[in-house]
């Protein structure tokens, strides 16, 4: 049903309910003349009469009591329709569907759900973490977060923190193959490498050289397409890896990794938040996406600065030496 028949309908409900059109006009924000041509445009695309009018009052004719009386139940339906969308954009309740990648994101997404959700306990979460590349607008996605730009149109991009990828090895690693001090040497090593869960293609290591950065690949002793379980291989002793500050920055900070080639740092890429919208969020959105960019934009939770990475590698070579 076109538009302008809703609010005809609407219009010629609220003047019966009043007993005005001048009154149902003032309630409805329009003029006494627009009120009044949007119930003569009504009866004739119904072709009935629905009121007896005159300058000083109105009644119904039986066609229009007979039209008012199937009209309403449609008409209380859809202004619970409109009642309840827009308490979805002026309150902090309800569906908040959010995606995300798989790798290493649980443990930066959890802690913001549990802090916003204990201030707005009517959000219901809704969340699919996935590496692939789904269809945001399809999906319903209020909000999205991507390791990387995304190449879909129509959505809006905040940047968050830079995804830092350091060459890392736990001290049992070390202290039984020795560390490795130039990139040549990395050949000798167990190496570990990630293969894309979506694409099965293998991620070579990307080492910044001379401020530009270069991809490395290396025979794998270890490869898997789960972050987390490549972390623990590493913390096991049992590989050196290329790691992203997502999922080791507390295992450098606590001594449980050591952090290598330190001059070879890179950030080629960095954690993004997608939202659909500047104007028209449900507030439930506009609040969680406030929350996201104040806990994570260039958090140092997970940033580790070149001081922490220095000291972090003086303090194991110092533990050495004094073993």
């Amino acid at each position: 049903m076109p538009i302008n028949e809703l609010r005809s309908i609407s219009m010629f409900a609220k003047a019966v309910e009043l007993g005005s059109i001048r009154k149902a006009a003032l309630a409805q924000g329009v003029s006494a003349q627009a009120a009044t041509q949007a119930i003569s445009m009504l009866e004739k695309h119904l072709g009935v009469r629905l009121l007896h009018r005159t300058t000083r009052s109105l009644a119904l004719t039986e066609e229009g009591q007979q039209f008012l009386e199937d009209a309403q139940p449609a008409l209380a339906t859809l202004e619970r329709a409109v009642n309840t969308a827009r308490a979805g954009k002026e309150g902090i309740a309800g569906p908040l569907r959010i995606v995300g990648p798989k790798s290493s994101f649980a443990g930066i997404l959890m802690p913001l759900l549990d802090e916003f959700c204990r201030i707005n306990p009517g959000v219901r979460p809704d969340v699919q973490l996935d590496d692939g590349l789904g269809d945001w607008v399809l999906d319903r996605v209020d909000v999205g977060f991507r390791i990387g730009v995304s190449a879909q149109e129509g959505v809006i991009s905040r940047r968050l923190f830079p995804v830092q990828l350091i060459v890392c090895a736990s001290p049992n690693y070390l202290v039984r193959n020795g560390m490795p001090t130039t990139i040549e040497e990395l050949s000798l090593h167990r190496c570990s490498v990630f293969r894309h869960p979506v694409t099965g293609k293998v991620s070579p290591w990307y080492l910044t050289v001379d401020g530009k950065v270069e991809q490395r690949h290396f025979t794998p002793a270890f490869c898997s397409n789960d972050t987390e379980l490549e972390v623990q291989a590493v913390l096991s002793g049992q590989v050196i890896g290329q790691l992203a500050n997502l999922s080791v920055a507390p295992h450098i900070r606590s001594g449980s990794l050591i952090p290598l080639f330190l001059s070879y740092v890179s950030s080629p890429i960095s954690l993004h938040v997608y939202y659909g919208s500047r104007n028209a969020l449900p507030v439930r959105v506009r609040a969680f996406l406030d929350l996201a960019i104040a806990r994570l934009f260039d958090s140092p939770d997970f940033i580790l600065s070149d001081g922490e990475l220095a000291a972090a590698h003086e303090a194991y070579l110092a533990r050495l030496a004094t073993n």
